[in-house]
């Protein structure tokens, strides 16, 4: 099951990108831990470890970035029980911030290899939901220490 939506955050996309990948679990609505297990210092190659959790169901996954042009391109793959996903995020610097377009491919493994292609139509618009509240969480969360600054001055 493939998916790709997009959101505009108010703020730089070099900044955008830093704290979509390194804060994950600040802002994702379903990533409750997130860890480094092995970093390269050009990116392509860092291993992670990911845990999440939706209607108390946890899934843990290890990921590995595949692809790495800063600011303007992530991709990783990320390997899990009954499924894998392999996500990019795109960064496109607009002339009020930022647009974050997250193309995502979700590939079942056992039972899910039978049920995702034969389900999928009918569970992309839940998925499609999801995906879209995470990346306005995503803009939340970007948009926050912005305001909080605005509100302090």
């Amino acid at each position: 099951m493939q998916t790709e939506l997009s959101v505009d955050v108010d703020r730089p996309i070099q900044e955008v990108f830093d704290r979509t990948l390194r804060d994950v679990s600040a802002w994702s609505i379903t990533c409750v831990e997130d860890e480094v297990l092995e970093e390269t210092p050009e990116g392509v190659g860092t291993r992670f470890r990911i845990v999440t959790e939706e209607r108390g169901q946890r899934m843990e996954f290890t990921g590995e970035v595949l692809e790495q042009d800063a600011p303007h391109r992530s991709r990783a793959v990320m390997v899990g029980k009954s499924f894998d996903i392999d996500v990019t995020y795109l960064f496109e610097e607009l002339p009020t911030g930022t647009r974050v377009t997250q193309d995502t491919t979700v590939t079942g493994k056992g039972l899910f290899k039978i049920v995702l292609p034969v389900m999928g139509f009918l569970m992309k618009k839940a998925t499609c939901d999801a995906q879209q509240s995470e990346l306005q969480s995503l803009k939340e969360y970007c948009e926050r220490d912005e305001q909080a600054a605005h509100a302090e001055s």
